[in-house]
């Protein structure tokens, strides 16, 4: 049985999907809070005579949890998340989770991401604050402060993505499994004044894109090369079967 095409072929699925993920990747450098994607790819080998025959299987992206840049803007409404945790808002498809911490205060008191979607605190409810209370202090455990008085408190919650996820609204996340809030602050924490940067490097990326338009092309014209000298045996032997 001859392999080379299916094989081929699912090394170009594989690539297309590389492609696709370090595009997105470059799309949002400049997205607040992004975290960036990798695909991770696998060998199936099957049982072909004479020789078994590897085929790549492009897995799951995972998400690359390296912090981004802080960058300081002074504004009481904007935190960032210091470690591996997350911010929760309320949105149409549920709890989305996100390192977007640019928040604003509604005159109703609401406090929203700059999509208008609520705030939650520890416990998965909105959060309200007075809006003639002042600008809010908040603690890098997430405690916020009026005027001296608690208020409450912006929850920070733990993913697994290990169970899957998608994505909502460019930097934030929608996991398949329960996220855990965060307990202990020495290595989770929130940052006022601050917000984070996107954790892609353009020039990375941009690199990787071009060594894997490369490696795509290689392949095409392999099998080209490869259907051709099919094309060429068939013609050479078909008037000698006749």
């Amino acid at each position: 049985m001859d392999t080379t095409s299916p094989v081929g072929v699912s090394g170009q699925i594989a690539l297309i999907r590389r492609l696709e993920t370090i595009a997105n990747n470059v799309a949002n450098a400049g997205t607040v809070g992004y975290r960036g994607e990798a695909v991770t790819f696998s060998t199936i080998v099957s049982d072909t005579k004479p020789f078994r025959t590897s085929f790549a299987f492009g897995g799951g992206p995972h998400v690359n949890s390296a912090s981004g840049g802080f960058a300081r803007t002074g504004n009481p409404l904007d935190v960032a998340v210091k470690g591996n945790a997350y911010l929760a808002i309320s949105t149409p498809q549920g709890a989305a989770y996100t390192r977007d911490g640019r928040m604003q205060l509604l005159p109703t008191g609401e406090l929203v991401s700059l999509a208008g979607h609520p705030i939650l605190d520890p416990s998965g409810s909105p959060l309200t604050l007075d809006p003639r209370g002042g600008p809010p202090e908040i603690g890098s455990n997430g405690a916020i402060s009026q005027d001296g008085r608690n208020v409450g408190a912006i929850g920070l919650f733990e993913l697994d993505f290990s169970k899957g996820y998608n994505r909502f609204e460019n930097a934030s996340f929608l996991p398949v499994a329960a996220p855990a809030p965060v307990e202990d602050f020495t290595a989770n924490a929130i940052v006022q004044g601050f917000t984070e940067q996107s954790n892609v490097n353009p020039v990375t990326e941009i690199t990787r894109l071009i060594s894997v338009q490369r490696a795509f092309e290689a392949m095409s014209s392999s099998l080209e090369q490869r259907d051709q000298a099919i094309r060429e045996t068939i013609q050479a032997l078909g008037p000698r079967g006749s």
